[in-house]
Formats: C-alpha cells, structure tokens, sequence
C-alpha cells in the first residue's frame, strides 16, 4: 500500500526534474556570461558615445548644434540601454547606472572668453563705458600675474582671477551686470544622463532570462526539499 501511494507524487516528481538542475545551472552560467558580455559592449559603446560629445566640444570652431547632437545621441543611447559605469567621486570609487559626469569644459572657457574679450574691450572704451575703469584695473592685476605665472589665455585661473578681483569691488547695479554677471555658471555645463535598471534591450532581456532560470532553479529546490520531506513523513506513517 505505501508503495501505491508514492507512485503518483513519484511520477510528478519525474516529469518537474525531467531537466536536471545541473543542466539549468550550466545554462544560466552561460546566459551570465553572455550577459556580461552585452554589458561591457554597452558600456564600450557609451564611453565613445561620450568621447566623442568630448571631441565635439575641444574643436575650436565646434558649433553649439554639434555639440547638442553629440550629447542628444549619448542621452538617447543611455536611456535605451543598461549601462553600468565605475566613477570617482571626492576620491571614492562608485558604481552607477548611467554615464557619470560629462563636464564641457571648453565650451565653458569659450563662453568666458567671449565674457572678457568685451570686458577688456570696455576697459579700453572709457567713454561708453563708465565701469572701464574697473576693468582696467582688473585687467592689469590680472594679466601681470598671468605674465608671472605663465598663464595661458585663457587660462581658467585667469577666469578666476577676472571673478575674484571683480569681487573686491562693492556691490552696484552696474556690476550687477558687469562680467561677474556674464560668465555662465560651470554647472550649466556639466551633464549625466541616467541609464535605467533595466530596459527590453539585447542585454536586458538575458539578464530577465537569467532571472527567470535562477528562480525556476530555487523553486526546484524549494519543490525538491518539500518532496523529501513528504516522503519522509508517509515512511513514517507506513
């Protein structure tokens, strides 16, 4: 009697494990490997993406379209795939989902040269320019010690020194709109584009596959262990 009553929990058992859990186990290593693969093609992928919004932006005659369409197709590529990237910050070594920080630096000291080209302009305009005096001074100090430092226009601690010496000078509402005013905030220059957890991607539909096999293989373990114990419990009621 008790071996009738084991045949039909025994044949289910047969056809839930008619694939072993080895065999599952050697393909979801497979799939983690292909998987890491996809996502280091990503990231190479992402990381010329944004090399080249780097190059568009360090050629001297980059126009502002070259550069928005450079960064448009890093965005458009980061938010449709899973991308994974190591950064520093403040000296700490992170993990993030996206493209870290894409800081634009030329077009930032163009837009500031620009800035003090009309300052120097003005300072050397004192009659339509009743803060060429400020600007004189300023250009003085400041180019003697880029002269002695070596700086090289325009140097961004020559941009620096233009803001410092500025600051010195009290508060009106001319200088309100004088170059401390003009010269964009670094911040408006600076990007990083978010990369989902997961998206339908090549990569992302293996890394669901694979998430789907470990839980077919946990579950068999799970079903496997309750079986046992079923066993176990009619062997004693036998």
């Amino acid at each position: 009697m008790g071996g009738a009553k084991r045949r039909k929990p025994h044949q289910f058992h047969k056809k839930l494990f008619a694939v072993k859990n080895w065999q599952l186990i050697l393909v979801l290593i497979l799939l983690l490997f292909t998987a890491a693969t996809m996502l280091r093609l990503d990231h190479i992928r992402m990381t010329h993406l944004r090399e080249a919004v780097l190059a568009a932006d360090a050629k001297e005659d980059a126009t502002d379209a070259e550069i928005i369409d450079a960064l448009n197709q890093l965005k458009e590529f980061t938010a449709r795939h899973i991308v994974v990237d190591a950064v520093e910050e403040n000296g700490v070594n992170k993990i993030v989902f996206g493209t870290g920080r894409v800081v634009l630096a030329n077009s930032y000291y163009r837009k500031a040269n620009e800035v003090l080209t009309r300052a120097q302009s003005a300072a050397d305009n004192q009659a339509t320019n009743p803060n060429g005096n400020i600007y004189r001074q300023v250009a003085d100090i400041c180019d003697a010690q880029g002269r002695t430092n070596g700086w090289v226009y325009p140097d961004p601690r020559y941009i620096s020194c233009w803001q410092n010496e500025l600051a010195k000078f009290p508060a009106s509402d001319d200088l309100q709109s004088s170059i401390t005013a003009q010269i964009p905030s670094a911040e408006l220059y600076e990007y990083e584009f978010a990369s989902p957890y997961w998206y339908p991607c090549a990569s992302g539909l293996v890394i669901l596959l694979c998430i789907v096999i470990s839980f077919i293989v946990i579950l068999r373990i799970l079903i496997w262990c309750g079986y046992k114990l079923l066993i176990f419990i009619a062997d004693r009621r036998t």
